[in-house]
C-alpha cells in the first residue's frame, strides 16, 4: 500500500512539473515577445499546478521551487515593463484578474514586489494589502508556501529604519506589523495540519509537519533583523505577540519549535532582559511540550553570554536572574506534574551551569539549586534509569570543572545528598571523577574534616555499598578503581603533625571498613603516609609540655601495628611482612627498640605461620636479613634472638641452592661496616662454611638424582663472599681459605661428572679477572690479594 502511494505520488508530481514546464515555456515565448496579456495567462496557468492536494510537503516543495525560480523572471519581466511605461498600478489591478485564487495571488505577490520598489505607494500600504489577500488561501499546505513566497520576495522590501522603503518614522512598527500578521497566519496553518486527516496518519502528519517547520520559523528570523527593533519594542510588543500566538496556539509541536526560534534568534541581551515575560510562558504551555530541552538552551545561551565579558555582569545582578530562573524551573515542574526525573535533573543541571558561570562567589545559590534537586528526588529512591544517573553525574562534575577544587564542592552541603541517589556503578563513576578532579588540581586536603566529608563522598570505592555485590565487578576495572583510592591517600598533607595525625585516623576508620578484597591496596599507602609523619617527628620523645594528646612516634607506631595487622587476618602475609618490615626501620631511625623488636617478632610470626610458599619464603627470608641487617638500635641480646632466628629459617628452606644463599646472605648480620660492635669475624667463616657444606650436599643429591654434579654456580658465590669479607679486614677469611676455594671450583669444572655451565664459567672467569685486577692495581688492597694465586 505506502509503496503504491509513494508511486502515484511520483506520478503526480511529474504530471504536475510536465504541466508547468508547458505554460512556462508559452510563458517565456510570450515574455520574449513582450506579450503581458499571455504571459499572464500562461503564468497564472503554470501556477495553477500549485493548487494539487495530492503530493506531501516534501514532494510539494520540489513543485513549487520550479514555479519560484520562474515567477523570478516574471518578475523581472515585470520590472522592464514598467520600465518601458506601463503602469505598475495597472498591472498590480490587472494580475487580479486570474480566475483562480492561487495562481492569483502568487501573481500579485511578484507584482507587488515590483510596485514596492518602484516606490509608487508606501511599502507598508501594499505590504498590508498582500498580507490580508493572502487570507483567501486556507489550505495548510497550499496557504504555508504562498505566505512563504510572500516572505521571501518582501525581505529586503521591509520599512525598516534605514532601508530606501523607510518613509515616515513609524514604518518600523509597519514592519514588525506585517512580519508578525505572516507569522501569526502561517502559524496557524501550520498548526491545522495536525487535525486532518485519520488519527492512524498522526505519525505521518508530524513528520510532514516537521519537514515544513523551517517557512513559518523564517518569520522569526527576519523579525530579529529588523533594525528598528530596539529593547524597549521587543519588551512591549514583538515578544508579547509572539508569545501570545505560541501558547494560544496549543499545540506540542508548534510551541517547541517556535519557543527554540526565540531563544535561537534573538539577541542575548534581550532574553536577559525580558526574562519575566519569557519564562512566564513556559508553565502555559502543553504538559508534554520538551520543556526541559528548551530551558536549558536558554540557560546555555545566558551563561554563554555571561562568560563573553565580566561587563555583562551587572546586569544579571540588576535583573535577578538566578532567582527568575529558579522559580520559574520550579513553577513548570509544578504544571507538568507528569515531567520525568530526567527532565527535573536536566533543567537543575543546566540552572547550575548557569549559576556557576554568573555567580561563581556565591556557593550558597549553588548549594540551593543542589537542594531543589534533593527535594525532587526524595522518595524516588536510587535512580535506575542510564539517562537520568548520567545527568547527576554532570550535575555533580560541574563544580569540579568550574572550581577545579573539591575542597570548595565540599562547601555545599547538598551535594554529597544528591550523590546517595546514584545506583552503586554511577556513584563508583562519580567518586572516581572526584578523585580524578583531585590529582588534576593537585588539590590540598589538609583538614581531618574534609577528609571525612571526601570519604563520604567517594565511599562508592571504599567500601561494598547496599545491595552491591563485589564478584560480579571487573578485576582490572577493581584495580583501577583501588589504586586511584591509594593515590589519593598519598596526596593528603598537612604541615602540622597534629591535625596529619587526625586524617591518617580518618582515612584509616573508613579504609578498614573496605573488606579482603580493598585492604591490599588500601593500606599500604596509610602505613606509608604514617611513616612519612614518624619521619617528621623523628627523635622527639615525649611533648615538652608533657600532652597526653599529642603525637608521637610512638603513638603512630601503635596504629600502624593494628592497622598492617588487618592485613595478616584477610589474609595477605607477603604484603603484611613488608609493612612490618617497614615499620621497624622507622622505628630504628627513631631509636624505639621495644618498638623494632616486637614488629620483627610480629613478622617472623607471619613468617612461621602464614607463609608456606617456598617462593614467598625465600623472598621474605631475604627480606628479614636485608631489613635486620640495617638495624642499629638492638642491644646484643635482642640482636642475637632475631639474627639466630634468621639463620635458622634460612637453613630450613625447602631447596638446597636456597638454603646455601639464604645461609651465606646472613653472613652480613655479624659483620656491618659502620657498627664496630657488630664485627664477628668467627660467625661470619661459620655461615659461609655452613654455606659451602650446604652447596657439597646440593651437588652431591644432584649428582644421586641425575647423574652429574650440576653447576658450580654456588661455589662461585660463596668464593665473591669470601673476597668481599676478605677485602673488609675480616681476620678470619685468610688467604688459604680462599686459595682452596679457587681451587675446588677448579676441580669441579673439570670434573666429568659436572654439567656444562657457561654462565658459571664466566661468572668465575670474571672473578678471577678482579683479583688479578687488584694485584695489578697495587696498594695496601693490591698488597693483600697478591699472595693469592689464580
Amino acid at each position: 500500500m505506502i509503496a503504491d502511494g509513494v508511486e502515484d505520488e511520483e506520478k503526480w508530481l511529474a504530471a504536475g512539473i510536465a504541466g508547468l514546464q508547458q505554460n512556462a515555456f508559452y510563458m517565456h515565448r510570450a515574455l520574449d515577445s513582450n506579450n503581458l496579456r499571455d504571459a499572464l495567462k500562461y503564468s497564472a496557468q503554470m501556477l495553477s499546478e500549485l493548487r494539487t492536494s495530492r503530493l506531501s510537503p516534501h514532494k510539494y516543495y520540489e513543485l513549487y521551487m520550479r514555479a519560484f525560480d520562474e515567477l523570478r523572471k516574471l518578475e523581472m519581466f515585470f520590472k522592464e515593463e514598467t520600465r518601458r511605461g506601463c503602469s505598475v498600478v495597472d498591472l498590480y489591478e490587472l494580475v487580479q484578474h486570474a480566475g483562480n485564487i492561487l495562481p492569483r495571488l502568487y501573481l500579485l505577490c511578484t507584482v507587488g514586489s515590483v510596485y514596492i520598489k518602484s516606490k509608487e505607494a508606501p511599502a507598508k500600504d501594499v505590504l498590508k494589502d498582500l498580507v490580508e489577500m493572502c487570507r483567501g488561501i486556507q489550505h495548510p499546505v497550499r496557504g504555508l508556501f504562498l505566505r512563504s513566497y510572500l516572505a521571501q520576495v518582501s525581505r529586503d522590501k521591509l520599512p525598516d529604519i534605514g532601508s530606501e522603503y523607510e518613509g515616515d518614522a513609524e514604518t518600523a512598527v509597519d514592519a514588525v506589523e506585517f512580519v508578525l500578521q505572516n507569522f501569526t497566519e502561517m502559524n496557524k496553518l501550520w498548526v491545522r495540519m495536525q487535525h486532518q486527516g485519520p488519527a492512524r496518519e498522526k505519525e505521518k502528519r508530524e513528520k510532514e509537519r516537521s519537514e515544513l517547520r523551517d517557512l513559518v520559523g523564517k518569520n522569526l528570523h527576519v523579525l530579529s533583523q529588523i533594525e528598528g527593533i530596539d529593547l524597549d519594542m521587543y519588551k512591549d510588543s514583538v515578544l508579547p505577540r509572539v508569545l501570545e500566538q505560541v501558547v494560544n496556539c496549543k499545540d506540542e509541536i508548534a510551541q517547541y519549535y517556535l519557543m527554540d526560534c526565540i531563544i535561537q534568534v534573538f539577541p542575548d541581551e534581550y532574553h536577559l532582559q525580558t526574562l519575566d515575560v519569557l519564562l512566564g510562558a513556559f508553565p502555559q504551555l502543553q504538559p508534554t511540550v520538551d520543556i526541559k530541552t528548551v530551558l536549558s538552551r536558554l540557560m546555555e545561551r545566558l551563561s554563554n553570554y555571561a562568560a563573553s565579558g565580566a561587563d555583562v555582569l551587572p546586569e544579571f545582578l540588576q535583573v535577578e536572574a538566578f532567582a527568575k530562573l529558579n522559580n520559574a524551573i520550579g513553577k513548570v515542574i509544578e504544571a507538568q506534574p507528569d515531567m520525568p526525573i530526567l527532565g527535573v535533573i536536566t533543567l537543575y543541571s543546566s540552572l547550575l551551569t548557569f549559576t556557576l558561570h554568573v555567580h561563581p562567589d556565591r556557593l550558597d545559590y549553588a548549594d540551593q539549586v543542589l537542594g531543589a534537586c534533593v527535594r525532587k528526588l526524595s522518595g524516588k529512591g536510587k535512580l535506575e534509569e542510564n539517562k537520568a544517573t548520567k545527568q547527576i553525574v554532570a550535575l555533580l562534575s560541574a563544580p569540579l570543572d568550574k572550581y577545579n577544587d573539591i575542597v570548595t564542592a565540599l562547601k555545599l552541603s547538598n551535594y554529597p545528598r544528591v550523590l546517595e541517589y546514584l545506583d552503586t556503578e554511577t556513584n563508583k563513576v562519580m567518586s572516581t571523577v572526584i578523585i580524578q578532579s583531585i590529582m588534576k588540581n593537585k588539590t590540598c586536603i589538609s583538614t581531618a574534616d574534609r577528609v571525612e566529608a571526601l570519604f563520604e563522598l567517594i565511599k562508592g570505592l571504599i567500601k561494598d555499598l547496599d545491595g552491591a555485590v563485589l564478584d560480579e565487578v571487573d578485576e582490572d576495572d577493581f584495580k583501577e578503581e583501588q589504586n586511584s583510592v591509594a593515590r589519593l591517600i598519598q596526596l593528603l598533607h598537612n604541615d602540622d603533625p597534629e591535625e596529619m595525625f587526625k586524617i591518617i585516623c580518618t582515612v584509616r576508620k573508613h579504609i578498614l571498613g573496605g573488606g579482603p578484597k580493598r585492604l591490599p591496596f588500601t593500606v599500604p599507602p596509610l602505613v606509608f603516609s604514617s611513616l612519612k609523619l614518624v619521619r617528621q617527628l623523628q627523635g622527639q620523645e615525649e611533648n615538652p609540655f608533657g600532652e597526653e594528646e599529642s603525637t608521637t612516634p610512638k603513638k603512630i607506631f601503635l596504629l600502624l601495628n593494628q592497622t598492617v595487622e588487618t592485613l595478616s587476618n584477610i589474609p595477605a602475609p607477603e604484603l603484611a611482612l613488608q609493612l612490618y618490615l617497614q615499620c621497624a626501620e622507622a622505628a630504628n631511625d627513631c631509636d624505639l627498640e621495644p618498638v623494632a623488636y616486637e614488629f620483627f617478632t610480629q613478622a617472623f610470626i607471619l613468617y612461621e605461620e602464614e607463609i608456606s610458599d617456598s617462593r614467598a619464603q625465600i623472598t621474605a627470608i631475604h627480606l628479614i636479613i636485608g631489613t635486620l641487617q640495617r638495624m642499629h638500635v638492638f642491644g646484643v641480646e635482642n640482636r642475637d634472638t632475631l639474627t639466630h632466628k634468621a639463620t635458622g629459617y634460612s637453613a630450613k628452606l625447602l631447596k638446597k641452592p636456597d638454603q646455601c644463599r639464604a645461609v651465606y646472605a646472613c653472613s652480613h648480620l655479624f659483620w656491618v661496616d659502620d657498627q664496630d660492635n657488630v664485627k664477628d669475624g668467627e660467625r661470619v667463616l661459620l655461615c659461609l662454611k655452613r654455606a659451602l657444606r650446604i652447596a657439597n650436599a646440593a651437588q652431591q643429591m644432584s649428582n644421586a638424582a641425575r647423574g652429574s654434579t650440576g653447576s658450580v654456580t654456588l661455589f662461585v658465590e660463596i668464593l665473591n663472599k669470601y673476597l668481599y669479607f676478605f677485602e673488609k679486614g675480616n681476620p678470619q677469611i685468610n688467604v688459604a681459605a680462599i686459595q682452596s676455594l679457587i681451587e675446588l671450583v677448579t676441580t669441579e669444572m673439570q670434573s666429568d661428572s659436572s654439567t656444562p655451565d657457561p654462565a658459571a664459567d664466566a661468572f668465575f672467569a670474571s672473578t678471577l679477572r678482579y683479583i688479578e685486577f687488584q694485584k695489578q692495581k697495587g696498594g695496601a688492597l693490591g698488597e693483600k690479594y697478591e699472595p693469592i694465586k689464580v
